[in-house]
């Protein structure tokens, strides 16, 4: 008998289409990187706050996805001072998954959180944010270009050191791996629950994981979503999650 695949959730973005109709969003790449990278089915979480029964939704998945976006999490919600002139922002989408991260760490379902979705939980769990990384002394621009396409947007930019001993270790040893970089915003105060599992060569901080998890609970800045299948990195990642989630699913 096949195993039964894990249904893994992707949070989804608030979007106007043709700027009139709102929907609920998620990039082609995060759903293909569940099907083929996880082996999991994927499931686009709707960004609707106190509207949706979140309790429910972790009842019902193996795992989630908290997925990066083009906008940012509100500064307010970490006392984080004004926001840089023309901040892209979706109230929705963190009404929604700031209070679903809690949840999900206490019922033990799997969790990969992706660049917004990094930020995220350490907001969540009661860090802050560099709003503008590249306006911090000694660290670098951590932007892609918006001339460039997406496969050279998403392209390896710089390396990332791995600290031994933690989760990404475990999926994939090797100490240095070369990532992509396409984030303006980064950790500032690491929140006390999670664990630094690598930096940039400029000391940001790009992977963490959260002490005491009880299951897979990893969040990167990078996006392993793209070229899943070439990249050793973003492999052992999709399928060290993959994994998780089945055993989740199975129990």
């Amino acid at each position: 008998m096949p195993q039964r695949k894990p249904l893994i959730g992707i949070t989804g973005d608030y979007v106007r289409i043709r700027d009139v109709m709102p929907a609920s969003a998620a990039y082609e790449v995060y759903t293909r990187a569940v099907n083929h990278g996880a082996g999991g089915l994927p499931w686009i979480i709707p960004p609707l706050g106190a509207e949706l029964d979140l309790d429910a939704v972790v009842d019902r998945l193996d795992g989630i996805v908290f997925t990066g976006a083009r906008s940012n999490v509100q500064p307010h919600h970490y006392d984080g001072g004004p926001a840089p002139e023309n901040n892209p922002e979706d109230p929705a989408r963190d009404s929604t998954t700031l209070p679903l991260i809690p949840k999900v760490l206490e019922k033990g379902v799997p969790m990969l959180c992706i660049c917004r979705g990094m930020q995220e939980l350490n907001v969540a769990l009661g860090g802050t944010l560099h709003q503008e990384i590249h306006k911090v002394a000694d660290r670098k621009d951590h932007r892609a270009g918006d001339h460039l396409t997406p496969d050279e947007k998403f392209a390896p930019a710089h390396h990332v050191r791995i600290e031994p001993g933690g989760l990404l270790s475990r999926l994939a040893p090797g100490g240095e791996f070369q990532v992509n970089s396409v984030h303006g915003q980064g950790i500032d105060r690491l929140s006390k629950r999670l664990h630094v599992e690598a930096r940039a060569d400029d000391g940001v901080i790009e992977a963490v994981s959260v002490d005491g998890s009880r299951n897979f609970a990893l969040g990167v800045q990078w996006h392993p979503e793209w070229d899943f299948l070439k990249h050793p990195l973003y492999h052992a990642i999709w399928e060290g999650f993959g994994a998780a989630c089945r055993k989740y699913g199975a129990r």
